[in-house]
């Protein structure tokens, strides 16, 4: 059951859903709008032919911090890792899912490759996979609206929640934009 407007007040009201910063007129018909963060990642390309799922490659991604009013410029076809300001802890019956905006996405901006789902039992910001998909490079700003994220309530608790021992949760309490972790697969 998808939660609406009053039932995601209730929610964060009651703490089952913890949002911070939280902006109650960012609370929309079935979801809340949330913002990007100014820390992104950046694909080193000088140092790196190849990206070896196998491997862990720590200079394969650069961070970069942008200053409050300074635009980040993400160009045509380019993909980073950017986050969003509001980290957010669900509880073990309810999960997320991140999307885009619309109008953001009518520019060619894609919020997410495949992480668009939040796990029960999430903890931290939420990474954000962005690519310009347009042939202009578009500017995005710290603390701009980026996404919105709705909230299903769960049948059932379950039964292990992300972050759980021995689950593989890789990024359970993340603060910053984190590369991936998928070498630790193999």
């Amino acid at each position: 059951m998808l939660l609406s407007d009053k039932s995601i007040k209730e929610a964060v009201k009651a703490c089952r859903i913890v949002i911070r910063p939280y902006f109650e007129d960012c609370v929309q018909p079935s979801s809340i709008d949330i913002h990007l963060d100014n820390k992104f990642l950046l694909f080193n390309r000088a140092k790196h032919g190849v990206i070896d799922v196998k491997q862990k490659q720590d200079e394969l991604m650069t961070a970069v911090e942008v200053k409050e009013g300074e635009p980040f410029m993400l160009h045509p076809g380019e993909f980073v890792l950017g986050s969003t300001l509001e980290s957010l802890k669900l509880p073990n019956d309810i999960a997320g899912r991140i999307e885009g905006k619309s109008s953001l996405g009518r520019l060619g901006l894609l919020i997410h490759s495949t992480a668009g789902y939040v796990d029960p039992g999430w903890e931290g910001n939420l990474t954000l996979e962005l690519s310009n998909v347009s042939p202009l490079p578009i500017t995005l700003y710290y603390k701009m609206k980026i996404g919105q994220i709705s909230f299903t309530q769960m049948t059932t608790p379950v039964d292990r929640p992300y972050g759980s021992k021995g689950l593989g949760s890789h990024y359970q309490g993340q603060k910053v934009p984190v590369a991936s972790r998928f070498h630790e697969e193999f």
